[in-house]
């Protein structure tokens, strides 16, 4: 009897050792996406992406010898949500970086919950505020507000175009990326000369776009925004029949746009990140080559067509693992900081260069490209 126990305790343990070792075997990572929700545009790329990446790495031995387990949850664009997922993902799942959230808002409610914990963050947010001031457990994948401001604006000189409208989106994006174009316009000769929002569940912004209608002083139209807000904007802008060019931000740089807009997107200008249109690249730009290759992979995949969000996914995803493997380590604090470290990563959103003082590594050259819509498609602005 005795001898029996004995055997059965020894098979206990023997069992409960190769459970442990098989849980440090695996590397946790977790990810927040608004996958479904008025944000499904940005989540659901971005959620496909990672489980697709995931899967192909640990075919390909994982990193390190680990397998990467992708822990993740929906937020539906909800910042409470976001805390709640984030909560659960470093005290109950143990992760040892956070991909995501999808949107500014829900980005800005849990950078104190990773700052206080000290776990990685590489976020797929827009917003210039996650990474200015740095944090330093907070990083950031996806071109800024502040950039997508300079795009335009460069653009606007070009065209020898001065006095802006600006109609923005009520959101944790809109209000930033408003926020960043008042103060980047003095530096290029850029007045701000009519300033209109619209909320979340508006439908019709005809009012706000008959006063820029109205203003004799306005040139030209910018829209800070994602969603739905952005077509609505665009189809009302055509109703009116408003002869000023329109500029929409990153925040619609997906083929759903389009969609959505129709015909009223014909010669709208968009600033977006190259991947977007990684087939229509001249052979000479460096991310070439990895933009293209995710680029059909994902539509081969998935049978869709490629967006910007799913390219942030990308480019967190391998920044992460890359980090990884030359820290040789799991440790969240030691993965931190060989993220920070990451240079002449050629991702599908440009070329990344982190430092302590730059959380974002992306420049407006390589980050960020001016597109026009015509007969339905993207076309790069020379």
């Amino acid at each position: 009897m005795l001898k029996r126990f004995i055997l059965r305790a020894l098979a206990f343990l023997l069992i409960s050792s190769f459970v442990v070792l098989n849980a440090k075997e695996t590397i946790k990572i977790g990810a927040i996406v608004a996958a479904t929700g008025p944000a499904s545009f940005l989540g659901d790329p971005e959620l496909k992406t990672l489980q697709h990446y995931v899967a192909k790495i640990n075919a390909q031995g994982g990193v390190n010898g680990q397998q990467i387990e992708l822990i993740h949850y929906d937020t539906g664009a909800n910042p409470k949500k976001a805390v709640t997922f984030t909560k659960r993902l470093i005290n109950q799942d143990e992760v040892v970086a956070i991909i995501g959230p999808s949107t500014t808002g829900e980005t800005m409610a849990i950078i104190k919950f990773v700052e206080k914990v000290g776990i990685p963050l590489m976020s797929m947010a827009g917003s210039v505020a996650i990474i200015d001031p740095v944090k330093k457990y907070v990083f950031k994948i996806a071109a800024t507000d502040r950039m997508a401001c300079k795009k335009v604006m460069q653009d606007m000189n070009k065209r020898n175009l001065t006095n802006l409208a600006l109609i923005s989106g009520s959101g944790g994006f809109g209000k930033s990326m408003r926020k960043q174009c008042k103060e980047v316009a003095p530096s290029f000769g850029v007045k701000i000369v009519a300033d209109e929002t619209y909320g979340k569940k508006d439908s019709d912004m005809t009012s706000q776009l008959l006063k820029i209608k109205n203003n004799k002083d306005v040139q030209v139209v910018l829209n800070p925004g994602f969603g739905q807000g952005p077509a609505i904007v665009t189809k009302n802008y055509v109703q009116l029949k408003i002869k000023h060019p329109l500029y929409q931000s990153h925040g619609v740089a997906s083929k759903k746009f389009i969609e959505i807009a129709g015909s009223a997107a014909e010669g709208v200008r968009v600033v977006a990140p190259p991947v977007v249109v990684a087939d229509k690249l001249d052979d000479s730009v460096a991310i070439k080559k990895v933009a293209l290759a995710y680029k059909n992979e994902y539509e081969k995949a998935f049978n869709s067509q490629v967006s910007s969000f799913g390219g942030h996914a990308y480019d967190a995803l391998h920044v992460i693992v890359d980090a990884i493997k030359r820290a040789n380590s799991t440790e969240p604090s030691k993965i931190r900081d060989a993220i920070e470290k990451t240079q002449g990563f050629e991702g599908v959103d440009g070329i990344v260069n982190l430092s302590a003082t730059d959380h974002l590594g992306l420049d407006t050259e390589t980050g960020m490209i001016m597109l026009e819509i015509k007969n339905g498609d993207w076309t790069i602005v020379k």
